[in-house]
Parts: C-alpha cells; sequence; structure tokens
C-alpha cells in the first residue's frame, strides 16, 4: 500500500464512512467575526459522533480490516478521542476494541470508552511509551492496531471533515486545523488543496505543545517532554512519520497559543456561539481571536475538532 493519499482516497473515505460519520454543521457568529476581524466558518466537529472528529478516521481504518481478521479485535492508544472514536467503530462491525490510555485523561472520555465497550489499560505518559505499549498488546494478542494518525487510511477519513466544508464553503482564503499528531491536518491539506489550489492551510498548537512547529523549523522531526497543556488533544511530542512531510508540503506556518487564550476561546464559544467545545477544538478560535494570522485572509475555515470536555475543568472557565 502506498502512502501517497490523494483526493480519490478521501472521497472514497467518505462515502466509506457515510454511515456511520455525521455531517456536521458549519456555524458563522457576527460577533466572532468582529472580534477577529475576518468571516470565520467554524467546522463543528464536537457535534460528530463520539463527540470529536477521529471517528472519520477510525472508522475509515476499521472498514477496510479484512472480515477474516475481525475475531482478533482491534487496539489503539489515545487521550480519549480516538479512544472514544476507535470503540464505536469496532462495536459497529461486532469487533472487540482495547485502548490504551493514559492515566491522566479527562474522566469523561474514559467512562465514554468503557461506555462503548471498549477494555481500557493505563500507562504513565511521563514513564512509558503509549505507541510502545499498544504494538506489545497488538503483537501479543493478535488484535490490529489502529493508529490515531500516522496512517493513510487514518489521514484519509480524517481530510473527509475538510472536505464536507469546503463543499459548503467553497471560496475559502484559508482553512485553520489544531494539531496533534498531525492527521487532521493532513487530511484536511490534502483536500484542501485539491479542491481549492490557492487556499492557504495553517495549524494551531499551544506553546507547550509545540512540537510540530519546532519540527518546521527544524527541518526534520523533532521531539520535545511530554506537554503539560490544558489542550489534551493536542499533547503529542513529536510529529508523526507520515503526516510531518505532508504538513511540510502543504501547511504555511503554525501558530501558537498559551491555555490562558484558549480558556478565553472556550468561554467565548459557549456564552455567544452557545456551543461546548474541548481545548483543543478551541485553539483555532484563540488564534483567531488573538489575530495571530496574516490580516489579508478574510474568509476563513476553522475545524472544531471535539468538544468533550470535563465538568470539573468547566468549572474553571468562570469569570
Amino acid at each position: 500500500m502506498s502512502d501517497e493519499i490523494q483526493l480519490s482516497d478521501i472521497q472514497a473515505a467518505a462515502a466509506r464512512i457515510h454511515g456511520i460519520a455525521h455531517r456536521t454543521p458549519v456555524l458563522t457568529s457576527r460577533s466572532f467575526d468582529a472580534l477577529a476581524g475576518a468571516s470565520v466558518f467554524f467546522k463543528c466537529e464536537n457535534f460528530q459522533r463520539g463527540g470529536a472528529f477521529k471517528i472519520r478516521g477510525a472508522s475509515n481504518f476499521i472498514y477496510q480490516i479484512p472480515k477474516d481478521q475481525h475475531q482478533r479485535g482491534v487496539v489503539a492508544f489515545s487521550s480519549g478521542n480516538h479512544a472514544q472514536a476507535v470503540a464505536i467503530a469496532a462495536a459497529s462491525v461486532g469487533m472487540t476494541a482495547t485502548i490504551v490510555m493514559p492515566t491522566d485523561a479527562p474522566k469523561s472520555k474514559v467512562a465514554a470508552t468503557r461506555e462503548y465497550g471498549a477494555k481500557v489499560l493505563f500507562y504513565d505518559r511521563a514513564k512509558e511509551d503509549r505507541e510502545a505499549v499498544g504494538k506489545r498488546i497488538a503483537e501479543e494478542s493478535g488484535a490490529t492496531l489502529v493508529p490515531p494518525y500516522d496512517h493513510p487510511w487514518t489521514i484519509a477519513g480524517q481530510g473527509t471533515a475538510a472536505l464536507e466544508l469546503l463543499e459548503e464553503v467553497p471560496d475559502l482564503d484559508a482553512i485553520l486545523v489544531p494539531v496533534g499528531g498531525g492527521g487532521l491536518i493532513s487530511g484536511s491539506a490534502i483536500a484542501s488543496k485539491a479542491l481549492r489550489p490557492g487556499i492557504r492551510v495553517l495549524g494551531v498548537e499551544p506553546e507547550d505543545g509545540n512540537d510540530t512547529y519546532l519540527s518546521l523549523r527544524a527541518g526534520h522531526r523533532v521531539e520535545i517532554p511530554a506537554p503539560k497543556t490544558i489542550a489534551d488533544g493536542l499533547r503529542s511530542s513529536r510529529p508523526g512519520t507520515l503526516t510531518f512531510p505532508i504538513v511540510q508540503k502543504l501547511v504555511e506556518e503554525i501558530v501558537l497559543v498559551n491555555d490562558s487564550e484558549i480558556r478565553q476561546a472556550m468561554r467565548f464559544m459557549l456564552t455567544r456561539l452557545k456551543i461546548l467545545v474541548e481545548p483543543s477544538g478551541a485553539a483555532p478560535a484563540a488564534a483567531l481571536l488573538c489575530r495571530r494570522l496574516p490580516k489579508e485572509l478574510k474568509k476563513i475555515g476553522a475545524i472544531v475538532s471535539g468538544g468533550n470536555v470535563d465538568l470539573e475543568l468547566l468549572e474553571t472557565l468562570g469569570g
């Protein structure tokens, strides 16, 4: 299988996952636009099945596993959103799922993953490598490992979010995407550039999880210590081996936001747009509210990656 991902792969993924992934709404806000200095179109994956975009990549992957391997089940590693997505997609075809999650994963995401029928195993992200733990379990059990971002099937599935956004708003100047391991921005960039070659693709990372930002400047993948950012979905320590070259080729720049700015964006989206957005999903809004993007960009699509938030975190947003 080639690692080269084309628009046709993303279009095929859209057809494949049609029955399990929602076509999420695109929302706008005049008050947000006034503060951002641009017309912003939010692709709201917080309304997605499982509360995040991850169902797109997980289901596109799982639906391509040969049926004679289904009885072995699947295994995945995730801080929460990919975990829930794999659990949902696996259950839809009668497969068992084992998910490796960090001990500090949001409680709501752990609970939801279990409710979807998956078995949860914990690891210490400060001492253990989640990928190594997942691979070991897969080798011992014979289960298929479902990567959260670093696989063509996963990337193609994630790219369907941008595909839908540009079908609805085809004349965007730019698309703004939160960056963790790089699956969402890779798929989004491939789809966006194929449909609208002149579009500018930008990513957003938290200041304490700036591995892709540093990697682009270094010209190679850079590994950072385990990030402590509030944006738990963006706590990757190093870009993917497959996603990083795509980002290098198609993404213009990565802008950074801090946790305070992310909290402010979450509060604004909850109180003014009336939507609940998790920290990772609010990162693009934070960058826009702080006007970190080039001033000439006036029509911007922003992917709100998810909406799974612990109640304890919501309590800290007041004031």
